[in-house]
């Protein structure tokens, strides 16, 4: 089996609930790392990467398309190059580097983009659920309340000491 390296590490900006990224989409704000690694990253040829995928737990509203693709594309990676947005709630982001550890590893793929996106301060409400088929009751509810998940993952990461650029 395949070993699988990060080869660089950058994460997406990350602001307060309704601060100065409040204006910010998610597949705007997913493009900026994107971004920084193509514009770091001189040599690489982007043509052979296999996939790009993200992590978003919203996916409601502007969300609810393909975020890693849009984000590819806002970013400028060729348009040939395909993405997947995988939600496992606050586990989103991990998890998409998971997968493409995983199909580097069994040699599925070669060159893989990974990691996660939120904007929290853009997410829809959402309707809670329905007690019968067919209800016409409608509650709604905010769901502000994963505001602190970024926060948690960044206190999580401390802990365990992990640092991408000593990886």
């Amino acid at each position: 089996m395949k070993e699988a390296f990060v080869c660089d590490a950058i994460r997406t900006p990350i602001g307060r609930y309704g601060g100065s990224l409040s204006s910010v989409r998610a597949d705007d704000l997913g493009a900026v790392p994107l971004h920084a690694l193509v514009e770091r990253n001189k040599e690489v040829d982007w043509e052979a990467i296999d996939e790009v995928i993200y992590g978003c737990a919203n996916q409601a509203g502007e969300d609810n398309r393909n975020v890693a693709r849009m984000s590819s594309l806002l970013a400028g990676l060729p348009l040939g190059v395909p993405g997947t947005t995988v939600n496992r709630l606050c586990g989103s982001g991990m998890d998409a580097i998971g997968i493409a550890a995983r199909a580097i590893k069994s040699g599925e793929t070669h060159l893989m983009i990974a990691g996660g996106v939120e904007s929290m301060s853009r997410a829809p409400f959402m309707m809670g659920k329905a007690s019968s088929a067919f209800s016409r009751q409608a509650e709604i509810h905010d769901t502000t309340h994963r505001l602190a998940l970024h926060q948690s993952a960044d206190e999580e990461a401390v802990r365990r000491r992990f640092d991408a650029r000593n990886r």
